[in-house]
């Protein structure tokens, strides 16, 4: 009797909590996204990342570190979203532990949770990153876009 009453306080509680996929839902609609791709696919400015990105530039991973404008990715990172640049598909983010903020193509970010390397899926409490209830997520203007009037 004992155990039965235990299981079924065990099944009702486990019931009374949020849904973790309506977490992770919340999470992405306040900008939250999962990384996706692992490598040196971040930098401080959007041409940096273009240059990274860009096969034919003939520079190489190790000199692209040397010059310290590269960050590495790694999948299931939690990163928040601080602007966005949809003319060149590149949203400035925030790492949890990193004072800077750094770009990257949207691309390599998700909007589903992904598990890291140990199995486990990140939320903002877990990564460091500091929750600012006045960070809106802010489209940019390209300089395409400033350059010829917005056509």
């Amino acid at each position: 009797m004992k155990l039965t009453i235990a299981i079924i306080s065990a099944v009702s509680l486990g019931l009374t909590g949020p849904a973790p996929a309506d977490n992770y839902t919340a999470l992405s609609a306040k900008g939250y996204r999962w990384v996706t791709i692992h490598g040196p696919y971040a930098s401080t400015t959007e041409q940096d990342v273009e240059r990274l990105t860009d096969r034919r530039a003939g520079t190489t991973e190790a000199q692209i570190l040397e010059d310290e404008k590269a960050y590495y990715l790694i999948p299931g990172t939690i990163v928040q979203v601080i602007k966005e640049d949809p003319v060149n598909d590149m949203s400035q983010v925030q790492l949890g532990g990193f004072a800077t903020f750094l770009w990257t193509y949207s691309r390599f970010l998700s909007k589903h949770p992904i598990r890291d390397i140990y199995g486990v899926i990140e939320t903002p409490e877990d990564s460091g990153i500091m929750q600012s209830l006045t960070t809106p997520v802010v489209p940019v203007e390209s300089e395409a876009r400033t350059r010829d009037g917005g056509n």
